[in-house]
Parts: structure tokens; C-alpha cells; sequence
């Protein structure tokens, strides 16, 4: 069996993924979170659906009808003003001025740019929801962000500015400046004004109608985009996480009953389950585990791991069932509903569901991060007969003593990071917005909280090796085994203090820019 890590999409090394030449047909049916995933990894191709284009058709065609028809209609954003404007009539003749107005006046984000595979998630995502032929929006408008995936030129979004409740105004309106021939796009990873770009393409920028700038700034794409993209992130954390549970036991020789059938099945949490399973088919085959023990239980952050790690596994659950819907979903506002004859004012746009289960991911990302943490510091106490740090002549070599430092550093700042944005809102748009979700800051500190928790499994990573390494044994667990040959290729042994902080990075790279080896696909 080969233990080699297959490569596989990194945030971090976006810009090495070989462009699929396969297309994408967009359609109205049911979209999971691996459509958006596979989509934003491959930049196939998109092209939309008849179904799609007929959907997005008709409801632009009854908005029309209804605008002629019925002049003193007041329909919110499409004569009107927006927020607590609502009340201010707009003439007809300056509907389409209305919208470029909202597009450049909303794009205040500041901070640092969403990174280029949330901005393409964002990207698809509108372009679903406008699909669904419930916004007004034309034919030609939806087709022109279409025009740009296929391009792959996406536009430059600064991070903050999102209240996660009007929609995500601020960041969307920097997605759709390039639309109108403002903002900017990435050209081989350098800002470009959208100006120049439309020039060189040929491409003349669009004169928005009625109601189009709100439906393409109004709604959760933000959220979303980091939502999905975050889950992609965690479902691979878990995974680690419980091969790293094991590899850290098998250094430790620890006990492997904590992680028998019987024990979990007589609590019935389906997940502490698959993680026991996932442990004890890490460890299959080990001549370590037949080595008698001394210790009669191991601390709680290897016997608990079960239930820690599965405990996790039901956020993503319950996070994963919650993004698919929002995927699937029309978040903009005022709706549009051709055959029923309505156009209706509600509140699609607010983040709150997304927001808690966001709030949630980010605490189950935190606990893999603190217990792997434990585990580490637990490897370099100096027992289960280890040398301390894990170094030779410790004392004139302190080992792995600091990397375990940077590793609380960051348990502690996710401590920090934690603590819940959507318990906050703030008044907004003179009052007429009084209750907000704050789940943009949610998804913010969501992506923060994972790349800290992936350097702390980095760090236990290194730290595992360490120690089975100075065991200085034959026997390992062939799946284990093989995950160490592999890392070796990349990290060194540490035979006398060095730089450590390359192998850090080395470590981190090893890990989350590749998948798990072919004898962990099986797990979950």
C-alpha cells in the first residue's frame, strides 16, 4: 500500500491549480457543498442552463410589466431609496443612476482581501441565487459574472465592512464594481482596475437596471463563501486530527482501550464512534500496542480523544446541512414571484442562520486545536520514557520546548477569538436596520481560528515523529509508519538544536496541501 500523500487543493497554493478544460452547466436542481468545492478547486467552464436563462428571463420580463403599468407603485429599492430612504420616491428616469449608485456608494470594505478562493465561491454563489429567477435582474447582467469566471478574472474584496444582515452590502459591491467598469480584478495575482481590463477584453461596462445593483449586493455570498469554504477546511482537520490522535498514542504508548466498540457504543454518539474506529484502524498491525503498559489510564487528551474529536464532528453536521440550504437558496430583497403576481419586502438577506453555525464551527475548530495541543505538551513532559523535549542532551538542547510555546500562543488566541460575534448587533441606517447578525465578522475570525488550529496540528505532527523516531524501535503501525516516512521527506529528524521555524512551515504544508494517505481515505 502506498502511504504517499496525494496532492490536493492548499488555500495557500491556489494559484498552482491547472484550470480544468470540462464545463459546468448551471441549473436550478439541488446543489451540495462538494458542486461548490469541485467548482472552485477546477474553475471549470460555466454556462447556464435554459431553465435557468427562462427563469431569470421571466422574472425580469414581470418586473418590467410591472414598472410600466403601475407608475405610482412604490417597490422597495427599485424606485426608491434604500435603508431608511426607503420612503423616498425616485423618478423613473434616474432607476438605472439609482443602481450604479448603490454599487459605488456601498463599496466601502477595508481591511485585507477575502482570499481568491472565497471571492470565486462568492462569485458562483450569486450567480445560483440570481439563477433561481426570483431577484429582476437581466439575462445579460447574470451572464456578464458568468463572462468573468470564465475569464478567471475575480475581483479584489476587502474583508470587512459586512454587517451580515442588510446582506453583505460593502463586500458584494466590491465584487460587482468590475461589472460596471469600476473596483478591480486579479490578472496573475496583481490588482488590475476593472477599467483597463474591460478595455483589453473588449467588454463595454454594464449600465445597470432597475433593481439589478440590489440584487447583486444584497445577500449572504460573504458568509456563505467563507462558510463553505471553511467546512472544506474542517472536514480535513478532523481528519488529521484523528490520525494525529494516533500517531501521538503510539509515541506515548498509550492505552487503546479508551477507544474499544463496547465503550462507545453504550453512549450512542455516532461520531465519538467513527473517531474511536478511525484511531484504532491508524494503530492496526502495531507491535508497540502489545508493549505492557504502566500506566493504568493515559490523560483525558488521549483517552478522551473520542469524544472530544467527535463531539466537533457533530458541528460540522450540523453546519454542513445548514450551508447546503443557504446554497440553494434566493438571500436578496425585495423578491420577486412572476407567478403569484408579487413583489414582496422580507428579510432573506439576514445572516443569523449562517451566523450561529458559523459561531459553532469556530468552537469545534478551537477544541481540535486545544486537545492536539495538550497531546504535544504531554510528549515533551519527559515520561513514558522520553527524554524531555524530546532532544538529546536536554539541557544544552532545548528540543521541541518552544514549538509547543507557539502552539499554546495560538490555543490562546482562539480562546480569545471565540468569543461569540452574534451575541453583538449595532443600529444601522438610522434605525431602519436594528437587529444585525454579525456573521461576516463570524466568518473572519472563523478563517483566522482555522489557520491557527492548522499550525497546531502541524506542531503535533513534527512532535509525534519526534518521539517515534526516539523510540528507536521497528513495530510502528504500517499506516503510521508511512505517514513518517512521507514527513521525512520534508522535515528532518532533529538531532541537536536547529531552525525550527522551516520545519514548521514544511510541516504545515505536508499536511494541508495534500490529502491523507490512501489507508485513511475509508475515514469519514
Amino acid at each position: 500500500m502506498d502511504f504517499s500523500p496525494k496532492i490536493r487543493f492548499s488555500y495557500r497554493r491556489r494559484r498552482h491549480y491547472i484550470r480544468s478544460v470540462k464545463g459546468m452547466e448551471l441549473t436550478n436542481g439541488h446543489w451540495g457543498v462538494e458542486t461548490v468545492w469541485n467548482a472552485v478547486h477546477e474553475k471549470p467552464d460555466l454556462a447556464l442552463s435554459s431553465d435557468v436563462q427562462q427563469a431569470i428571463q421571466r422574472c425580469r420580463t414581470y418586473l418590467e410589466t410591472k414598472l410600466s403599468a403601475d407608475t405610482d407603485a412604490a417597490i422597495y429599492g427599485v424606485n426608491t431609496g434604500f435603508g431608511d430612504l426607503a420612503s423616498t420616491r425616485v423618478s423613473s428616469d434616474a432607476l438605472s443612476q439609482l443602481q450604479r449608485n448603490l454599487l459605488v456608494s456601498h463599496a466601502c470594505g477595508v481591511g485585507e482581501e477575502v482570499p481568491e478562493e472565497v471571492v470565486r465561491a462568492m462569485v458562483l454563489l450569486k450567480v445560483k441565487s440570481l439563477g433561481k429567477g426570483h431577484s429582476g435582474v437581466r439575462l445579460e447582467t447574470v451572464q456578464r459574472l458568468v463572462e468573468h469566471w470564465n475569464a478567471n478574472l475575480f475581483p479584489v474584496v476587502p474583508a470587512q465592512g459586512s454587517l451580515g444582515a442588510s446582506g453583505d452590502l460593502a463586500p458584494l459591491s466590491h465584487m460587482v464594481l468590475p461589472l460596471i467598469g469600476e473596483g478591480a480584478v486579479w490578472v496573475e495575482g496583481t490588482s488590475v482596475p476593472s477599467s483597463e481590463v474591460l478595455t483589453a477584453k473588449g467588454w463595454k461596462a454594464l449600465e445597470l437596471g432597475a433593481k439589478e445593483g440590489l440584487a447583486l449586493i444584497n445577500g449572504t455570498q460573504l458568509m456563505l463563501g467563507y462558510g463553505v469554504m471553511a467546512l472544506e477546511r474542517l472536514e480535513r482537520i478532523a481528519d488529521w486530527a484523528d490520525a494525529l490522535c494516533a500517531w501521538s498514542l503510539e509515541a506515548w504508548h498509550g492505552r487503546v482501550e479508551p477507544f474499544d466498540p463496547s465503550i462507545h457504543r453504550v453512549r450512542n454518539q455516532a461520531n465519538a464512534e467513527l473517531v474511536a474506529r478511525n484511531v484504532t484502524d491508524w494503530l492496526k498491525g502495531s507491535e508497540w500496542q502489545s508493549v505492557p503498559r504502566t500506566q493504568v489510564q493515559d490523560p483525558y487528551s488521549f483517552r478522551c480523544t473520542p469524544q472530544v474529536h467527535g463531539a466537533s464532528r457533530n458541528s460540522l453536521a450540523a453546519a454542513r446541512a445548514v450551508l447546503e440550504n443557504e446554497v440553494n437558496a434566493v438571500t436578496d430583497n425585495p423578491l420577486i414571484f412572476p407567478e403569484e403576481d408579487k413583489v414582496l419586502s422580507g428579510g432573506n438577506f439576514h445572516g443569523q442562520p449562517l451566523a450561529l453555525q458559523l459561531e459553532a464551527m469556530a468552537l469545534a475548530a478551537h477544541e481540535w486545536g486545544s486537545i492536539s495541543e495538550r497531546r504535544t505538551y504531554k510528549l515533551l513532559s519527559g515520561k513514558q520514557g522520553l527524554p524531555p523535549f524530546l532532544v538529546a542532551n536536554p539541557g544544552l538542547n532545548s528540543g521541541f520546548m518552544i514549538p509547543q510555546y507557539t502552539a499554546a500562543s495560538l490555543v490562546s488566541q482562539n480562546k480569545q477569538l471565540c468569543a461569540p460575534n452574534v451575541v453583538d448587533t449595532i443600529d444601522s441606517s438610522n434605525g431602519q436596520e436594528d437587529h444585525v447578525s454579525m456573521g461576516a465578522n463570524a466568518a473572519l475570525k472563523l478563517w483566522k481560528i482555522l489557520d491557527n488550529v492548522e499550525q497546531v496540528l502541524a506542531i503535533e505532527c513534527i512532535t509525534a515523529a519526534q518521539a517515534c523516531d526516539l523510540r528507536r524501535s521497528e513495530g510502528m503501525a504500517p499506516a503510521l509508519a508511512g505517514l513518517q516516512r512521507s514527513l521525512r521527506r520534508e522535515v528532518p529528524f532533529v538531532e541537536t538544536d536547529t531552525y525550527l521555524h522551516p520545519h514548521l512551515i514544511a510541516a504545515h504544508d505536508w499536511m494541508f496541501s495534500r490529502e491523507l494517505s490512501d489507508g485513511a481515505e475509508h475515514n469519514g
